[in-house]
């Protein structure tokens, strides 16, 4: 399977202005990422998509691939099928790859990327078992509820599946990675946004909504995402 990454990388954080050009130990969080992602053994092509000439620049003085794209995209999913939409080149899946995500595992990618081409969903993401009572009640932490299969049923900030007879925490963390059939991404560019969407924030539930398969693998990897300055000091 040829695929082809993309990673999203905004300029305008409303809680961490400039992300991607932050420096860890002397390394900017979007090289990082770059980086990692090119340790991947399934991986392509890969592109920084981003909608500022700074973000540009930087990617382009490492020496990576970076693609300039509209500042009016609403998530970075948008501004990965732009990217995709823009390619010469043929391939048969992209996947989305998180900017802030300075330590991604290049393992994580070759399990999504794998899940994929076992065929049978149009869209693959992760998750990873958990058992932790705070985590579990914590709407930051978005859990997952699977089929035995591995096809997802539903994701959701609540503590799902509830345990009514004992409540020990044990549930899917999901890990906000994801890759996509070439085939589906005109398809799901012209989606609307949906009611559960709206309603928790996730925009994976629009795809849930309108019948597309999600397919979930299980990884031994947990996201070290950064949202604010502050969490720039927790590597």
């Amino acid at each position: 399977m040829k695929t082809l990454c993309v990673i999203p990388a905004r300029y305008a954080s409303t809680r961490f202005p400039g992300k991607p050009l932050a420096l860890i130990d002397g390394i900017s969080m979007v090289e990082r990422v770059y980086r990692q992602v090119q340790k991947s053994t399934k991986t392509s092509a890969i592109i920084v998509a981003t909608d500022d000439e700074r973000i540009y620049k930087h990617v382009k003085a490492f020496g990576g691939e970076v693609m300039m794209t509209a500042e009016s995209h609403p998530s970075g999913t948008d501004r990965c099928f732009e990217v995709w939409e823009k390619q010469t080149a043929s391939y048969d899946a992209l996947v989305n790859v998180q900017g802030d995500e300075p330590f991604l595992a290049p393992e994580a990618i070759d399990d999504l990327i794998g899940f994929l081409e076992m065929g049978g969903y149009d869209i693959s993401t992760l998750a990873k078992e958990r058992q932790d009572l705070e985590d579990f009640n914590n709407p930051n932490i978005v859990k997952a509820v699977v089929s035995e299969a591995g096809k997802a049923l539903y994701f959701s900030r609540a503590s799902v599946p509830f345990n009514r007879d004992k409540n020990e925490g044990k549930f899917l963390q999901h890990v906000g990675i994801y890759a996509f059939k070439g085939t589906v991404i005109s398809k799901l560019k012209s989606l609307k946004s949906s009611t559960l969407e709206e309603t928790e924030k996730l925009e994976q539930l629009r795809w849930l909504e309108n019948n597309f398969n999600i397919g979930v693998a299980l990884t031994q990897y947990i996201a070290r995402g950064v949202d604010t300055p502050e969490d720039i000091n927790k590597f």
